[in-house]
């Protein structure tokens, strides 16, 4: 989604509302339940959050000059560098290694990469459209957030196509934008 983004695909700046803010935060908190300890150190209450608004429908959300999430269509999407702050709260998927360098490169991630020697997925079943964070074998970091293109049940029994696709990325146009 960020593969080529660049300052030229933002349109618009608004601040937000405070009333709005708070439905921002509470949406944020109704996807990612376990945001709520924490959700007021990402959004703090006297901070002013800006909406940017940029092509293909896709709005950012910054707090201090800094993107923490962003939304499109439905999806509140949290930004990697809020992912890295807070891993905790984020469902959490693992590739092999020999993904890494295509993950770095904006594919999307295939079944096999998720199923093989050294890949995890979570315990629990992860409905289809879920936004998950990807994490590599043998690094600490999560180097992207996607979504699900299938459930993980049905990415454990087919083992074949696209099982996640590609959101956001370490190193993507998103990561490097600096307002």
């Amino acid at each position: 989604m960020f593969k080529k983004f660049t300052k030229e695909d933002v349109h618009s700046r608004s601040n937000i509302k405070s009333s709005a803010q708070r439905g921002l935060k509470t949406k944020f908190v109704a996807q990612f339940n376990d945001l709520e300890p924490v959700i007021d150190n990402i959004i703090p209450k006297k901070s002013q959050a800006i909406l940017i608004k940029c092509e293909d429908k896709i709005q950012l959300y910054s707090i201090d000059n800094e993107v923490v999430l962003f939304q499109h269509f439905d999806d509140l999407i949290p930004d990697l560098k809020v992912v890295h702050k807070y891993p905790q709260c984020f469902p959490r998927v693992q590739v092999d290694r020999g993904a890494i360098k295509f993950v770095l490169s904006g594919a999307n991630i295939m079944c096999p990469g998720l199923t093989s020697a050294g890949a995890k997925l979570p315990e629990e079943s992860l409905p289809e459209d879920t936004i998950v964070t990807i994490y590599a074998e043998g690094k600490e970091n999560a180097l992207a957030v996607g979504k699900l293109i299938m459930s993980t049940d049905d990415i454990k029994s087919k083992n074949k196509g696209i099982g996640i696709e590609l959101v956001h990325y370490l190193g993507d146009g998103l990561w490097g934008l600096k307002e």
